[in-house]
């Protein structure tokens, strides 16, 4: 008796904690991509992984998260070794890829991501800000500061599937 009272306590502590995180069981789920584009000034688009890009999205209810980003049609590697590559076969997959994972949380019309490991090594340790909007199953984020850097600003849309 003492230990089921014992986890019935973890538990709600563990529900108190998550509901706690403002806004997190509004994300709370797994998303597919739809689009990912950076917008120029003009407002024409870059679709930066094709028109037909893959990836997916998951947030969990204690505040974590993994994001991974994929070109469309990526060359495999010749020699079908990763370590054996070809100086064009890692720049493909490098640039055709787009992967990080850590803590999350909402701040009004922000998420902000605390970004522990990523693709791109100069994220890593960062926390990165993300104005965004829910609509229906559609979850959509501006990125201020993209990788690809210049003056343009990345626009990642997903749509949730559960």
């Amino acid at each position: 008796m003492k230990y089921k009272l014992l986890f019935i306590f973890l538990m709600l502590a563990c529900r108190v904690s998550a509901q706690n995180k403002t806004g997190v069981s509004n994300l709370t789920g797994t998303y597919e991509l739809m689009t990912v584009d950076n917008i120029a000034a003009d407002g024409s688009r870059i679709h930066l992984y094709g028109n037909s890009p893959k990836g997916i999205l998951i947030f969990d209810a204690m505040g974590h998260y993994t994001l991974q980003i994929y070109s469309e049609g990526r060359p495999k590697f010749a020699s079908g070794d990763k370590s054996k590559g070809t100086d064009e076969e890692y720049k493909a997959a490098v640039k055709g890829c787009n992967a990080h994972y850590g803590t999350y949380k909402v701040e009004g019309a922000n998420i902000i991501f605390n970004i522990e490991h990523a693709s791109f090594p100069n994220w890593e340790g960062t926390q990165q800000k993300r104005p965004f909007t829910i609509s229906g199953d559609i979850f959509k984020y501006t990125v201020p500061a993209p990788t690809t850097g210049g003056a343009v600003t990345g626009e990642v849309v997903w749509r949730k599937l559960f």
